[in-house]
């Protein structure tokens, strides 16, 4: 897998390789005038149109009935209402987006493995015609690393990262994130012991439980230097961001809890990496992200919208961001 991103890095790819004209074969319905990004940025690794299937009949089991997926291994959790639903990353990393609904609300889970990103939006997008709940699958490509969706209404082309569509007839229009954690299994069953976990419909139909991933997030990120990091931030260090602003995971290890005015992040040990060890449940401890935001109309602290995701993303979608990290340590 690191190889493959070496690749892609290195690789001249142009329109004419992998382009409008070949793009309108495989995406008859998506107006490819209409784009607010440069087409030189779209990537390939040569995966296509839905070759990474994508999950639109998920089936869940209560947590409690729920075997085989270790207390430490990361879920992405949202809770819309009363109803708590966990995605295990052991399944969305070889599917990456379900489209799913709860009562009224319908949602594109979604995550990115290349970069991290795990983002729950509504999927719906107001027209002329009212409200249209959209159906969302995989492009096969990626800008800046991350994956690109599509919508089967349109066609358009949809970036995981921002939700927002770059091309296509819907180009510009924005999907709602929605709170949400990445969080280790055992924590959701015990915040939401009547919670919902989705499991694979045809369980042997993928290696859940392992990762390709492997030592992904200990290497030096070769090639990744285009993106500017600052110095003492590797390009595949965690970094919590909420906004346009990001917090590296090693200062708010370092902190503990991080408070700025109706904002709280806090950071508590027991959570495997996806991007570590062949068997997910045995990656190193990442630990678990908790964003909290004060609601000024309720005073209450409610889960903030943020996403855990590499320093190399947050740097590429959100070039004038602003990244908190740890102050340099003074040389002797």
């Amino acid at each position: 897998m690191l190889a493959a991103i070496a690749m892609l890095l290195s690789a001249d790819i142009t329109i004419a390789a992998d382009g409008v004209q070949y793009w309108s074969n495989e995406f008859p319905n998506t107006d490819f005038t209409k784009h607010s990004i440069e087409f030189s940025e779209i990537r390939s690794d040569g995966a296509t149109k839905d070759s990474i299937p994508t999950i639109t009949q998920p089936t869940f089991i209560p947590a409690r009935k729920v075997r085989g997926l270790g207390p430490l291994e990361p879920v992405l959790s949202v809770v819309v209402g009363s109803d708590a639903r966990a995605y295990p990353l052991r399944i969305m990393l070889w599917h990456e987006i379900v489209n799913d609904r709860v009562g009224d609300t319908p949602l594109l889970v979604s995550y990115c493995p290349l970069c991290n990103s795990g983002v729950v939006f509504e999927r719906v997008v107001e027209s002329d015609d009212g409200r249209q709940n959209l159906v969302f699958g995989n492009t096969g490509r990626l800008r800046h690393f991350d994956m690109v969706m599509y919508d089967h209404m349109t066609g358009s082309w949809w970036q995981q990262f921002t939700g927002e569509a770059i091309i296509g007839e819907l180009t510009g229009a924005k999907l709602k994130p929605l709170a949400s954690r990445v969080e280790a299994f055992g924590r959701f069953v015990e915040t939401h012991p009547d919670g919902r976990v989705l499991v694979p419909n045809r369980p042997k139909a993928r290696p859940y439980g392992t990762t390709p991933y492997v030592r992904m997030d200990t290497s030096p990120g070769q090639g990744l230097e285009i993106y500017g990091l600052p110095k003492g931030v590797a390009a595949f260090d965690r970094v919590v961001v909420v906004g346009n602003e990001a917090w590296t995971l090693k200062l708010l290890r370092e902190k503990g809890i991080i408070e700025r005015d109706d904002l709280v992040l806090s950071w508590i040990a027991g959570q495997n990496s996806v991007h570590d060890t062949k068997f997910i449940a045995y990656g190193r401890d990442v630990g678990n992200v908790i964003v909290k935001r004060l609601d000024a109309e309720t005073d209450e602290w409610e889960d903030a919208v943020h996403d855990v995701t590499f320093a190399f993303a947050f740097k590429a979608f959100v070039a004038n961001g602003t990244l908190h990290m740890p102050e340099p340590k003074k040389e002797d």
